[in-house]
């Protein structure tokens, strides 16, 4: 049965869709599936890190918990909903970069957010799980200091670098203290 989504094709050297997906909680692939539809509204040819923190916190619980309360939230979320109206526009029509291997993408992933959905993944088997979560994928988005996610989080007054601490406390706790997978 073919999808209603356009297919995803991922960066030259990165992971396909289907590889993604596969590594993904079912509460993750929710994420994605908004990511996908925000992206297709928005008229952009890419799901960037920014349409994947938008779903994040709109579809994520455990998201929301590792911010400074529900004010911060509401800012992020009002920065992101501009985005098709505002500051986001500057983004149509280019590539959003991970700053790792050049790749030429012409839709699906951006390089970025292809990047943060793979290092979820990592961050999950390193945790000891076989499926990424939100927090995975957040923490992997906040990490890439050139990312749309973070220049949002940046305009909302969100420190990254005290966030991904935050996050990663939240996961060694969630794994046992740290102790799974070195």
């Amino acid at each position: 049965m073919p999808s209603r989504t356009p297919q995803q094709p991922a960066a030259e050297s990165g992971p396909n869709s289907d590889e993604l997906d596969a590594g993904l909680s079912d509460e993750l692939a929710t994420v994605v599936s908004g990511a996908r539809r925000r992206a297709l509204r928005d008229g952009d040819r890419q799901i960037d890190t920014a349409h994947l923190l938008h779903s994040l916190l709109e579809s994520d619980p455990e998201v929301r918990a590792v911010f400074d309360g529900g004010p911060q939230v509401a800012r992020l979320l009002g920065y992101l909903v501009q985005r098709s109206i505002g500051y986001g526009l500057r983004w149509q029509g280019t590539v959003e970069d991970s700053g790792r291997v050049p790749t030429v993408v012409e839709e699906g992933w951006s390089p970025a957010a292809a990047g943060a959905m793979e290092e979820a993944c990592e961050r999950a088997v390193l945790r000891g799980d076989t499926r990424a979560r939100g927090a995975d994928l957040l923490a992997a988005v906040v990490a890439g200091p050139q990312s749309r996610a973070v220049e949002v989080l940046g305009r909302a007054g969100v420190d990254a670098r005290a966030l991904l601490a935050r996050i990663e406390a939240g996961l060694e706790e969630y794994a046992g203290g740290g102790d799974v997978g070195g």
